[in-house]
């Protein structure tokens, strides 16, 4: 157990973030989607640590943040689509998977040994000064023990890993929500996780339609294709129009709930308020001394992907 510093986001404390990434420790730092788990991208034991830390499976590769595409471009071979997309909606939510450069001195663990690497920079202005600071590429998975709901405020970061880690960034709520849209470029463009980035968006500046991949438990070739994921204590029930007895309600638009995702039936409201209301009900149904939550339809257009895609490994029966 060691002691877990809460920094704030100014000068004093980004300089002592970035100086205990330098000596190989985690920090954990606001993204626009959410908190992060960070450590330097080229330090084997860092890496390590981000898997202890988390509980981790180390097959399950990580997103290397940088500062810009110029330090993406040391790190992966970019194709012109690739640059293209980088250029129109970096910094932002979508992350890359791309061929690993063969001199890109990253640990043969944030990979997972795969000749290819998934790289993003991050549009939250203390991720941008922390890897300024820094100077280098930072891996970070979500800031949360493996398989549980991911955080995005500080306080659900020192819920999960305090104690775990050297340090969090306080940057306040995450403005997004969920995590960053996935997209593979390795054989033609394939979303590999839904995201904060809409497929819409995506498909509107290739002009062209995207596949969607399937989960790949065994050998995943980034983040979030786990099909049991994001979860909180309570059993889920999705697409539910009522809640039965024993039941949290987590509403949406015209159907209510103990907890609303958004009263108005906003995707955007609810991707931001996903995770947070997860915990939210997760903790109600402790008092009431039940272990089920309700959830109500979400629609599968837009941000509501992402959502969807959540919910539903958050119900997949846990290992």
């Amino acid at each position: 157990m060691i002691q877990t510093a809460t920094l704030a986001p100014d000068a004093s404390g980004l300089d002592s973030a970035a100086a205990q990434l330098r000596a190989g420790g985690l920090v954990a730092f606001p993204t626009e989607t959410v908190y992060g788990l960070g450590g330097d991208a080229r330090d084997d034991l860092a890496v390590a640590r981000i898997f202890d830390a988390k509980g981790r499976p180390r097959f399950n590769p990580l997103i290397v943040h940088v500062e810009a595409l110029a330090q993406a471009e040391d790190i992966a071979v970019f194709s012109p689509a690739a640059r293209d997309l980088a250029q129109r909606f970096w910094p932002g939510p979508l992350t890359l998977v791309l061929p690993l450069r063969a001199a890109a001195g990253l640990s043969p663990l944030v990979t997972a040994d795969l000749p290819s690497v998934a790289l993003r920079v991050p549009a939250h202005p203390v991720a941008l000064a922390l890897l300024r600071a820094f100077a280098g590429p930072i891996a970070a998975p979500s800031a949360n023990p493996s398989g549980r709901i991911s955080p995005t405020m500080a306080a659900h970061v020192i819920e999960g890993l305090g104690g775990k880690i050297a340090a969090i960034l306080d940057g306040g709520p995450c403005a997004v929500g969920v995590e960053s849209t996935i997209l593979s470029l390795l054989d033609g463009p394939q979303i590999l996780r839904q995201g904060g980035l809409a497929q819409e968006e995506i498909e509107a500046a290739l002009g062209a339609r995207v596949a969607v991949g399937h989960d790949n438990s065994a050998r995943p070739v980034a983040p979030g294709q786990l099909a049991s994921h994001y979860a909180p204590n309570a059993a889920l029930r999705l697409n539910a129009t009522a809640a039965l007895q024993g039941e949290v309600m987590i509403g949406f638009g015209a159907i209510g709930g103990d907890i609303t995702l958004s009263a108005s039936g906003d995707v955007v409201q609810a991707a931001a308020n996903l995770f947070a209301s997860l915990r939210a009900a997760d903790d109600l149904a402790l008092q009431r001394g039940i272990s089920r939550i309700a959830v109500a339809p979400i629609p599968n257009i837009g941000l509501g992907r992402a959502i969807n895609d959540r919910l539903s490994r958050a119900a997949a029966p846990r290992a």
